[in-house]
């Protein structure tokens, strides 16, 4: 009736082919740790070579997602729990967790500022404020690694497609019962409800996004605006005030179009429609910014 010992296996070193060709996008995504308390590694050996090499996995996730800026959430399911919570999850895995070994493990444990959901039921969505909080954040994506996965992780995807929210799987960044269920796990989720793609790739795409995006940042600062718009115009930097409305500085259409053509040419994609928008460089910078019309983040 409990979890059995589980024997190490090889994580998976490549993928399922994927429906889907979603990109991360740091700014829309939330990176997921789930269930990785003691008391379900102990299941594992926990000197073992998959234990060290997924949480290995996990710590290089974590960090690339907090170099992006992406929001690192846990989950944990409480200790004794009340029979009416736990419910008939005693009738296939017994009482569950005691005071001993609810911790998360230290090497990857929460910082100041991470959220730890309360895990009541298989999916991290079930009685949690997760949806919400995404919602709120305008947040679309969940990066998901941890345990196990044909259980939690399966459902957490499967409920986060329900709610339109696309789920990213790092297959070799998640551990399961072992690997026929863990292969069987990541090939329903690739053909069904998410994508699942492996750390370095990952990671990779997070690093050069960063990069790309703080890049963008910089080129569309407001300083580097009044930069741009005192060179067309041969003045002084501290004539062009932010709030000013630029017509009145003498910046032409032509010129506008120069301006565009220097910033396509940088990679940030602006229509002449879209900056007409706005009248002053404070208007043009709130517009590159809410429109996310920069290149490296279109997904």
């Amino acid at each position: 009736m409990a979890i059995p010992r589980i024997q190490s296996y090889a994580l998976p070193q490549c993928c399922p082919e994927n429906k889907t060709n979603w990109q991360v996008d740091p700014d829309k995504a939330v990176l997921l740790v789930h269930d990785m308390q003691s008391y379900f590694v102990n299941f594992y050996d926990v000197e073992g070579e998959l234990v060290k090499k997924l949480v290995k996995h996990i710590d290089a996730l974590i960090l690339a997602a907090r170099a992006a800026n992406i929001p690192v959430i846990y989950t944990a399911q409480p200790a004794d729990q009340k029979p009416e919570d736990r419910a008939l999850l005693t009738d296939f895995w017994g009482s569950g967790l005691t005071n001993r070994d609810t911790s998360i493990l230290s090497t990857i444990a929460p910082k100041d500022g991470d959220k730890v959901y309360t895990k009541w039921r298989y999916s991290a969505f079930k009685r949690s404020s997760l949806l919400d909080d995404m919602k709120a954040q305008g947040r679309d994506q969940l990066l998901i690694c941890g345990i196990y996965a044909h259980i939690g992780i399966l459902s957490t995807a499967l409920d986060a497609f329900m709610y339109d929210i696309k789920a990213f799987v790092v297959a070799d960044a998640i551990a399961d019962f072992s690997l026929e269920e863990h292969l069987q796990a990541i090939g329903y989720i690739s053909s069904r409800c998410g994508q699942v793609a492996l750390l370095e790739d990952v990671t990779a795409s997070l690093s050069v996004d960063h990069e790309d995006r703080n890049n963008h940042r910089d080129l569309v600062s407001i300083p580097s605006l009044q930069c741009a718009v005192a060179e067309i115009l041969n003045i002084e930097i501290d004539e062009v005030d932010p709030e000013e409305n630029l017509l009145y500085l003498g910046l032409d259409s032509i010129r506008v179009m120069t301006l565009l053509e220097k910033w396509r040419a940088q990679g940030i994609n602006i229509t002449l429609e879209q900056l007409a928008e706005g009248a002053s460089i404070r208007d043009w910078h709130e517009i590159m910014q809410t429109r996310s019309q920069l290149e490296a983040v279109i997904a």
